[in-house]
């Protein structure tokens, strides 16, 4: 069936366009009686307005457009709900697309977003993405743009994250208080800023901790950080080091699941041979044997922050207020759990 427009209900009621349009918002100029006429049968009739025609008229996008590395990862379903949420209480629709951590994709889901003229766009840029060319397009178009999680700290625009190296320093320092003094570390690709952090963060607890930094005990998994990374990278790791070390602190969740995988399949008691930290608590983490003691990154909260401060940065662009950019930080809290 054909959606009811405004022509229709103009024909019924033998009213001009412009009088229903003006009627169905509220404008001084039309009598109570056809506002009420017209806004009855608008009921009737089931009349949705177009917000994308809408926004046209009056040169302002109801939509945002969101880029994730990937939608796999229980993090960034949380980081969505959060941006969902904060749009849809705007009345806001949101464009969801995932580079799948591919730069020359994310490249041209920008260019797609920018050619659909989006009021603003939220991203978090994939391991690959070494340039920020596109980025800097975003911002010359005049286009609000939020980076949160995975960022580029270069590039002028606001930012949502978390303080990736003092959660892996808080982490690896549980560890060392517990007594474990041989810790590797399961790492993401060379170029994602939260990879490098937790690395540095990692590296700092050990030196401040008086144990010194064997490079030996860090493993890159540069295969999307994935179940398999962590698998294999544990048969790797006891290869290399026998019973020379005593935990593992990883990157993210999923390489400590594929450890943790690789340790049972293997009958090496956790945390009594050797103990696994993870990072991101997903909700994974909390029902494998055993289950795994991770860091809460607050995936919900971090969305509805983004998504709050981009509709900021869009009303000041509407009605001409400086935007001054912010740097959001999302407190992170360990979860403990049976795996150290």
């Amino acid at each position: 069936m054909k959606p009811v427009d405004l022509k229709q209900i103009a024909r019924e009621l033998g009213l001009s366009v412009t009088t229903v349009s003006k009627a169905l918002n509220d404008y001084p100029d039309v009598s109570k009686k056809t506002k009420l006429r017209v806004k009855n049968l608008a009921i009737k009739l089931n009349y949705t307005p177009n917000s994308f025609a809408l926004g046209l008229r009056k040169q302002e996008s109801k939509t945002i457009g969101v880029i994730i590395p990937d939608n796999v990862h229980y993090f960034f379903s949380r980081v969505i709900k959060g941006i969902l949420e904060v749009a849809e209480k705007s009345n806001y629709l949101v464009i969801l697309m995932q580079s799948n951590e591919d730069y020359e994709l994310e490249k041209k889901q920008v260019d797609l977003l920018i050619g659909k003229g989006v009021a603003g766009i939220l991203i978090s840029l994939s391991n690959k993405t070494h340039d920020f060319g596109h980025l800097n397009k975003i911002i010359d178009s005049n286009i609000p743009l939020i980076l949160f999680d995975k960022i580029a700290k270069n590039v002028n625009c606001s930012k949502v994250i978390i303080d990736d190296r003092k959660a892996a320093y808080d982490a690896v320092s549980y560890l060392i208080k517990k007594g474990y003094k041989r810790i590797a570390h399961f790492r993401g690709d060379l170029n994602p800023q939260n990879s490098i952090d937790r690395f540095l963060g990692y590296k700092k607890a050990l030196l401040d901790n008086n144990i010194e930094f064997d490079s030996s005990l860090v493993y890159l998994c540069n295969n999307n950080s994935d179940f398999e990374d962590g698998y294999n990278n544990a048969k790797k790791l006891l290869s290399d080091h026998k019973n020379n070390v005593d935990a593992v602190f990883t990157v993210n969740d999923l390489l400590a699941i594929g450890a943790i995988k690789y340790f049972n399949d293997n009958k090496i008691k956790m945390p009594e041979s050797i103990a696994i930290f993870g990072f991101s608590n997903w909700f994974m983490s909390s029902v494998i044997s055993p289950s795994l003691s991770t860091v809460e990154q607050h995936g919900f909260e971090m969305g509805k922050q983004s998504g709050t401060l981009l509709l900021h940065e869009i009303y000041c662009k509407h009605n001409r207020v400086k935007v001054e950019h912010q740097r959001i930080v999302i407190q992170t809290e360990l979860v403990i759990r049976d795996s150290c």
